[in-house]
């Protein structure tokens, strides 16, 4: 399924973080039912281990797109280490690079021209691999809107918010997060990118009360989709994210009576009190998409 957007992408609700260089963890993934697997190089990596998770990044990359999976690489945010994990990621398999830390447009053009060059080395097609935006500062969600149109390659921006809490001075709540998350929501959409993110800790994995209520928090506001570091993580992603039967059923009724109307030459028509038009015509439109998922 494709969101609305000007890059297609899929629609992603759950991105599940893996350590690339843990075997059993990668050997697993695929089996967690999450959209995306996001083979990690940074943050769940030790500095030491840096080395031996690039070694390991090629098979696991193989392993799990043999098993129909969507797979993504995070690398790190220094430039030298960044360069390096993208010499290694820019291969056949691999659908995303997670760019980390992001502040600046210039970062993500930096990124981009170097993958560009890989993919040529590569014989991949150029633009082929696409970019998420992680913004863990308060300085990248100042400027997220500059940084969702500064590559074509985008296709989300997703939040940080246990680093952008400790930038914040603050602990990743509700309460602190909610700006940000809408800041960063109003800057994808209107660049056209999909959003990833609630607003909370992404490390509270064993609370599934509080993880479900920041969930259906961010989906009010129009989040699609989260990043997530525990497996356990990934059915509440999915369940919330999802369209429930009800407004399966709605948005069905909504795009019957709109069609009925405008075979009759109306624009609108009124259903269960309330105006259908085209702005709730394309809502319901999004709804139903998603049934394949």
């Amino acid at each position: 399924m494709e969101l609305e957007t000007s890059n297609p992408v899929v629609s992603w609700r759950s991105l599940l973080f893996v350590p690339a260089h843990v075997e059993r963890f990668v050997t697993k993934a695929h089996t967690r039912r999450a959209d995306a697997v996001i083979l990690d190089l940074e943050d769940a990596v030790p500095p030491d281990a840096k080395a031996q998770a690039r070694g390991a990044l090629a098979a696991a990359v193989k392993h799990l797109a043999d098993h129909g999976q969507s797979v993504g690489v995070r690398i790190n945010a220094e430039p030298a280490l960044a360069r390096q994990d993208i010499e290694i990621a820019a291969r056949p398999g691999v659908a995303t690079i997670v760019v980390p830390k992001v502040e600046t447009p210039a970062q993500i053009q930096a990124i981009d021209e170097v993958l560009r060059k890989c993919e040529a080395k590569s014989g991949l097609p150029e633009g082929g691999i696409r970019l998420v935006a992680m913004l863990e500062s308060a300085l990248g969600i100042l400027n997220a809107q500059s940084i969702a149109t500064a590559s074509t390659r985008l296709v989300a921006l997703a939040l940080g918010p246990e680093d952008l809490a400790a930038d914040m001075g603050c602990a990743p709540s509700y309460v602190s997060m909610i700006g940000p998350c809408q800041h960063l929501l109003l800057s994808a959409r209107a660049a056209g990118l999909v959003a990833l993110g609630f607003p909370g800790s992404i490390a509270a994995f064993n609370d599934e009360a509080l993880l479900r209520e920041q969930l259906s928090s961010a989906r009010a506001l129009g989040f699609t989709g989260a990043l997530c570091i525990h497996p356990r993580q990934v059915p509440i992603l999915n369940e919330v994210f999802s369209p429930s039967e009800e407004e399966y059923a709605w948005a069905e009724r909504m795009m019957q009576a709109y069609a009925e109307a405008k075979k009759n030459g109306k624009g609108v028509v009124a259903l269960d009190g309330r105006m259908i038009d085209p702005p709730v015509v394309r809502r319901a439109g999004m709804i139903l998409s998603k049934s394949s998922l």
